[in-house]
């Protein structure tokens, strides 16, 4: 859904509480990303809603007056169609990050040294993830955790800590006072509570087993979801954003 350069069809005003997990609205983290994209030379997709199209790279930021500049060839033919659309939607990712922006009161600037399109600053961005790559530290002070029935002792149900998540598994810490689980293993009817609004029953599929550091006496088995319902993974999904966005707020400050 969000590998291509084509801006996701955000509702209208009345609707836009549905992409309220995606909308990024703090100042510092919108400059944090804008700083990103300009360090980087990274490629900006900008569209119009004629359909014009112009690949662009971010030049320089102007915190005090609030306009960014993007170094463009300004003889391209789509330019003064776009310039008078005065509405441009912006398209560009960070590694597995989608980050969408519209951008206001686009201006050709010409120089000694070429031209430069100048745009508003973005009051807000959207932050799509691809999420079934992109995995996030469970926040430990709600004690994320898996009940689930080892193979080698069916009567009990064993507690084991949930250390991350995405949307196509999880990693659990095993201490070494439990039997060994070897991978391949399938486990069903495991209960996860990342938090209080986070519970959902899954099964689980063991993958592969890594030590965690040295000296520490416990294991980390990788799973992968199986069985999982849709409302499970919308509710695993908004954790996941919602964490993400809790550990971005955290770095900020």
């Amino acid at each position: 859904m969000f590998l291509d350069t084509q801006p996701a069809p955000l509702p209208a005003e009345g609707g836009r509480d549905a992409w309220q997990e995606f909308r990024v609205a703090h100042p510092g983290e919108i400059l944090a990303y804008l700083r990103q994209l300009r360090d980087g030379a990274v490629p900006v997709q900008l569209s119009s809603p004629d359909a014009h199209a112009l690949s662009v790279s971010l030049w320089s930021i102007d915190e005090r007056a609030g306009n960014l500049s993007f170094s463009i060839d300004a003889d391209r033919p789509q330019l003064p169609a776009m310039i008078e659309s005065d509405e441009l939607v912006g398209v560009a990712y960070l590694d597995s990050v989608k980050l969408q922006f519209d951008l206001e009161r686009p201006l050709i600037v010409r120089g000694r040294s070429g031209a430069v399109l100048q745009t508003a600053w973005p009051q807000e961005m959207y932050r799509f993830q691809r999420r079934q790559s992109y995995r996030v530290r469970t926040l430990e002070r709600h004690a994320p955790t898996a009940h689930l029935r080892h193979p080698a002792m069916p009567d009990m149900l064993l507690p084991l800590r949930v250390l991350d998540v995405s949307a196509g598994g999880c990693a659990l810490f095993v201490g070494d006072d439990v039997p060994p689980l070897k991978p391949g293993t399938r486990l069903g009817a495991v209960r996860i509570d990342l938090d209080a609004d986070t519970r959902f029953d899954t099964g689980l599929s063991l993958q592969h087993v890594t030590a965690i550091h040295p000296g520490q006496r416990g294991i980390r088995i990788g799973c992968e979801w199986t069985d999982l319902g849709p409302a499970a993974a919308r509710a695993l999904q908004r954790y996941i954003d919602q964490t993400q966005k809790h550990r971005r707020m955290l770095s900020l400050d």
